[in-house]
């Protein structure tokens, strides 16, 4: 998939708010500091498109992206970040599961993991929540740079052996990297198979 145009539409507060469209969406989400937004600059080739900062959490807000005027990136808030206080965690918690299950639009979640660390109980449980909430979701691994190639498909494999133990089909698993784009063109044709089959 060629990326012609990305342009931002709107931050909403709550699921109730977002754009009144028909387009597949696609939503990204990860812990605090997993390297959402740089991705999401990767994706579509425009650096400064989504909001990165040396502070985690800084994604507060629901925020759509039109690609190619045809198909919405979604920005979902970070889960798990421990500085906020319990209200906010809630808030957030709300707006995201109100998303995740009420928007129809929702073609495909794309969970980001980082490579280097191993299996968190946080990831582990928002993955079950998936599960058993029937969301199509895809894990992205990210910061692939980070590590040698060995170590980086220890860390894989460990995480898939450790998924196997709860789930007989693992979801489609990709492997980025936002310093060298690795894993771009896989997630961008994926995108790209999901939308011609709708």
């Amino acid at each position: 998939m060629i990326i012609k145009s990305a342009t931002f539409v709107k931050s909403s507060p709550a699921v109730a708010q977002c754009p009144n469209t028909n387009t597949p969406e696609y939503a990204f989400i990860g812990r605090s500091n997993v390297g959402k937004s740089s991705l999401i600059n990767t994706l579509t080739g425009i650096k400064g498109l989504a909001l990165t900062g040396s502070t985690p959490g800084k994604t507060l807000l629901i925020n759509h992206f039109l690609v190619n005027g045809d198909w919405h990136i979604v920005d979902l808030p970070g889960y798990g970040f421990a500085q906020r206080g319990k209200k906010q965690r809630e808030e957030l918690r709300r707006m995201i599961e109100g998303y995740i299950l009420g928007r129809e639009q929702l073609t495909n979640l794309f969970l980001l993991i980082d490579s280097r660390l191993e299996p968190q109980q946080i990831d582990l449980e928002f993955i079950e929540w998936l599960g058993e909430n029937g969301v199509p979701f895809s894990i992205v691994f990210t910061k692939a740079d980070k590590l040698t190639k060995t170590a980086l498909n220890t860390n894989i494999e460990n995480y898939k052996a450790r998924l196997k133990e709860d789930w007989e089909q693992l979801p489609p698993i990709f492997i980025t990297s936002s310093q060298t784009r690795d894993g771009r063109d896989e997630i961008l044709n994926y995108i790209e198979q999901i939308n011609s089959s709708l």
